[in-house]
């Protein structure tokens, strides 16, 4: 018979608000329990107010690790990325936010964190230690990320150029990326309105590929946001 052996969660041992910003932080029971419904309702809510389409619904991953990436026009797009995904993976989905914008409050990261299950990344002041506690974590296979690498909401609904953010974390592994776009999302809630109007939604989602092969540098994480904004482009022509 195999011996026990108890491994501590990776946020053991912080202060509450402590854990909220950290990008190790791994969800309890009761934040599990949390998750499932919310994102039972988040479901609810899109094919009834937005009447989503999915398109490519067999290239969601089942399994971790992976990267779900998309355009960036509106708060609602970590929404329709999440949604659909198995409702066991809930606890190991991170939606990567910024932390300006949902963590600076802390009712609102609160809010990121018990529902959403976001984990920060501060633009103003990225680390290298940061991104690459993010990347361990993603090697070890034991979550995913949902990433939007434009770095933030497009203000006039174009899809912008790609940051080698994601590069960082993938490149030279063989992590799958899965690119997507959502369609409509600008028009339902666009920066600057307060409340999301009654628009249809469609995701599409492309195959999953992988960049094992190229060199983990500054050449190389530019080489994959070049390659992933390609293929989210494609899907936009669709």
């Amino acid at each position: 018979m195999r011996a026990w052996h108890y491994t501590p969660a990776a946020d053991f041992g912080l202060a509450p608000g402590e854990r909220v910003k950290c990008v190790r932080r791994e969800a309890g029971l009761v934040a599990s329990l949390l998750l499932r419904l919310f994102w039972a309702l988040v479901r609810l809510y899109l094919r009834v107010w937005h009447r989503i389409r999915v398109q490519g619904l067999e290239n969601l991953p089942r399994e971790t690790p992976f990267v779900l990436v998309a355009n960036h026009t509106s708060h609602l797009d970590a929404l329709v990325l999440g949604a659909f995904l198995p409702s066991r993976l809930r606890d190991r989905v991170y939606p990567i936010s910024a932390g300006d914008t949902f963590f600076a409050k802390r009712s609102v990261g609160w809010f990121a964190a018990l529902c959403l299950n976001a984990l920060p990344l501060w633009r103003r002041k990225t680390c290298a230690r940061a991104l690459s506690e993010l990347r361990e974590r993603l090697a070890g296979g034991r979550c995913g990320y949902i990433l939007f690498p434009e770095g933030t909401r497009a203000r006039d609904g174009e899809l912008a150029g790609f940051k080698p953010g994601l590069g960082m974390l993938v490149a030279g592994t063989a992590t799958p990326v899965i690119p997507c776009h959502i369609e409509g999302a600008f028009a339902a809630w666009p920066p600057g309105k307060r409340l999301p109007r009654p628009r249809r939604l469609t995701l599409r989602v492309g195959k999953a590929v992988a960049f094992g092969d190229v060199k983990d540098e500054r050449t190389g994480w530019e080489a994959v946001a070049l390659a992933v904004r390609l293929q989210v482009q494609e899907l936009a022509a669709t």
